[in-house]
């Protein structure tokens, strides 16, 4: 699992971004659970993600974060990176961020393509 913390940070909420390999729906389960338990990511406000398979199957879940998955799904294809999974974290820091929270969801999925190794 690869994890990049304190990514984003926007009138008091936080981003982190974590991924990894998942080649079925019982990796991406298995990702999920592994992530949660540490106690900072299971009290999150949202863990939204995507997870492209080798056979083009995609699934994505916005946990609350409306949109946030369709974006990070979006970002994954034109990457190409397949039996993969990105998760983007959010801990709300109280106040809405209105259209700047898909901004720092991209800027998470940025940052975590560009740490990939080549």
């Amino acid at each position: 699992m690869r994890q990049l913390m304190g990514v984003v940070s926007d009138r008091g909420s936080r981003y982190a971004v974590s991924g990894g390999e998942v080649t079925d729906n019982a990796g991406i389960e298995d990702f999920l659970k592994t992530l949660k338990r540490k106690k900072k990511f299971a009290r999150a406000t949202h863990n939204s993600w995507a997870a492209v398979l080798s056979e083009g199957t995609s699934f994505r879940a916005d946990d609350g974060e409306t949109g946030a998955s369709i974006l990070i799904l979006q970002m994954l294809e034109r990457s190409a990176l397949s039996n993969h999974i990105v998760v983007v974290t959010r801990w709300y820091g109280g106040k809405h961020l209105g259209g700047d929270r898909f901004r720092h969801v991209q800027a998470c999925v940025r940052a975590y393509l560009a740490d990939l190794p080549v």
